[in-house]
C-alpha cells in the first residue's frame, strides 16, 4: 500500500512537471503625445502576451466621468455590459493601435488630466479583479482654437424683420396722433 501511496505521489509530480505552464497576459499601452490640447489627435498603441486575441478594449476616466470609465468615442456611455471602444489586435505579432481624434467625440471633455485604460476583456474599472491592464496618461489643455460661431438659425430675420415691421407700426402712430 505505502508503495502505491509513493507510485501515485511520484506520477502526479511528474506529470505536473510536464504540463505546459500558462502564461499571464501581459498588457502595453503608451500615449503620444503626453500633452495634447481639447481637439487634438492621440494614438494610442501597445502590445498583449499571453493569450491570443482579436482586439483589446480601451475607456477612460478623467474630470467629471464616470468613474467606472467612459468610451472615448462618447463621453456620456459608461464603459461596461458590451460599452466600449476597440482597437483590433495584430494576430501576428499582438500590437495594437488606436488614434483618439478629441475634435469628435461627443461628451464635454474639460482641462485636466485623464487616465485610458486598456484592457483584455470587455470589463469596466469597477468590475475589473484581476491585474489584466494597463494605462496611460495624458494631459488635456484647453482648445487652442478658436470656438466656432454658432449660426443664427433661420428663424432669427424674419423675427427680426417682424420686429422692426411692429416697431415702424408703433412710430407711425405715435407721429400721427403728434400732428
Amino acid at each position: 500500500m505505502r508503495l502505491m501511496y509513493i507510485l501515485v505521489v511520484t506520477v502526479a509530480l511528474l506529470g505536473a512537471g510536464a504540463m505546459p505552464v500558462t502564461a499571464a497576459s501581459e498588457l502595453t499601452i503608451s500615449a503620444s503625445p503626453h500633452q495634447a490640447h481639447i481637439g487634438d489627435v492621440v494614438i494610442f498603441n501597445g502590445t498583449v502576451s499571453g493569450i491570443t486575441t482579436i482586439a483589446v478594449y480601451l475607456f477612460v476616466i478623467g474630470p467629471d466621468l464616470d468613474t467606472r470609465g467612459v468610451t472615448l468615442d462618447n463621453l456620456n456611455i459608461p464603459a461596461g455590459r458590451g460599452l466600449f471602444t476597440t482597437a483590433p489586435v495584430q494576430l501576428s505579432d499582438g500590437s495594437w493601435t488606436y488614434t483618439w481624434d478629441t475634435s469628435v467625440i461627443l461628451g464635454e471633455m474639460k482641462p485636466g488630466n485623464y487616465t485610458v485604460y486598456v484592457v483584455s476583456s470587455p470589463i469596466d474599472r469597477s468590475r475589473y479583479v484581476r491585474e489584466d491592464f494597463a494605462t496611460a496618461e495624458v494631459e488635456f489643455l484647453a482648445s487652442d482654437k478658436p470656438a466656432a460661431e454658432t449660426p443664427t438659425g433661420p428663424g432669427i430675420p424674419v423675427v427680426a424683420v417682424g420686429a422692426g415691421a411692429v416697431l415702424g407700426l408703433c412710430l407711425s402712430r405715435m407721429q400721427r396722433k403728434i400732428k
